[in-house]
């Protein structure tokens, strides 16, 4: 969690703690706390909101291939960002995206994604099916199959006349 729309605003990012609060007693959390979200945490006085969710792990950040590892473990990921909701897809972990809106609709088509912005009782509900049920058992999306790399180099190599680049 980074956006300024999440973090730079004292009460959209106290929405979003009290949300953690909640979560933090019934399942452990680790938080790989951003420098920008600590130091707004600490700018709006919330750090001692933090320190007192023993539930709560916070960790500095953490390299690509150790979150990977976190994230291929979780039993869910909340989260602001857009990568991560594809990563989560394919992971085949549920994801709740604290946001207004995404750059990455087929995670929520596909049901491996809930798009519920700041609110703490949409974040709560969220969690909550998550869960209950794992949100559904979805499909990983057909073109998200490792080959985009090869499907590149195909048409640049056949020249496929017919295409167009937008």
């Amino acid at each position: 969690m980074h956006r300024p729309s999440n973090v730079d605003n004292a009460e959209v990012l106290k929405n979003i703690l009290d949300a953690l609060e909640k979560i933090q007693t019934e399942l452990p959390i680790v938080f790989p706390m951003h420098p920008r979200t600590r130091k707004q945490i600490e700018a709006f006085g919330f750090s001692e909101n933090i320190a007192r969710m023993q539930g709560l792990r916070v960790v500095e950040p953490i390299g690509y291939f150790d979150f990977l590892r976190l994230m291929s473990e979780a039993k869910l990921v909340l989260t602001d960002s857009g990568g991560i909701q594809e990563e989560t897809t394919i992971l085949k972990v549920p994801c709740i995206t604290m946001r207004e809106n995404t750059e990455r609709p087929i995670t929520i088509e596909v049901g491996a994604n809930r798009l519920v912005g700041s609110d703490r009782d949409q974040i709560l509900a969220a969690y909550r099916r998550a869960i209950a049920s794992d949100f559904l058992n979805w499909q990983v999306p057909d073109l998200w199959d490792g080959r985009a790399a090869r499907r590149i180099a195909e048409v640049l190599t056949n020249g496929h006349s017919q295409s167009a680049i937008v």
